[in-house]
């Protein structure tokens, strides 16, 4: 009984330095994800510049990858200068949720740099893990590993056991 009391004790006084700190490594997703698995985009709309080598689709957009699944509003694709072109980078806007495995993210904006396997999301950023939630002004997930930082004023809500 008194290790439980402790362990209580000891949680309560570490929680409000978690509450507000600025910067939180989390792990998101597994690691296994593979980065030439195909990409699938579904929207309302696509529009082509085949001068600067960009797409942009709006309304609904739902970009899949694997396990990796990405929504917004809309989602400009940027591709490499060099032959072949590739996609180099995929900038999505409003409303943004990345999904991975059981993990999920929201914020204004995300940036998926393919080559770098890296998603940087931004702007009032809430990451929800099972029973936990953190919050923060910017994360970023490395897709290879499956870890990720939470930056900005980081606020997180640990909830254990049946509650």
């Amino acid at each position: 009984m008194s290790r439980i009391i402790l362990a209580l004790a000891l949680a309560a006084l570490a929680l409000p330095s978690l509450a507000f700190a600025q910067e939180a490594s989390i792990a998101f997703g597994s690691a296994d994800h593979d980065p030439s698995d195909p990409i699938e985009v579904t929207s309302d709309r696509l529009s082509v510049d085949q001068a600067d080598g960009s797409a942009v689709f709006t309304g609904s957009v739902v970009v899949v990858q694997g396990e990796l699944r990405l929504t917004a509003d809309r989602v400009e694709v940027e591709y490499t200068e060099i032959e072949p072109r590739e996609i180099e980078r995929m900038l999505a806007f409003d409303n943004v949720v990345l999904v991975r495995g059981e993990e999920a993210a929201e914020g204004d904006e995300a940036v998926y740099t393919l080559a770098e396997q890296t998603v940087v999301m931004t702007g009032d950023v809430l990451l929800t893990q099972e029973q936990s939630a953190i919050s923060g002004e910017k994360l970023t997930v490395r897709l290879d590993d499956g870890t990720g930082v939470m930056e900005g004023r980081v606020r997180t809500i640990l909830r254990t056991g049946g509650n």
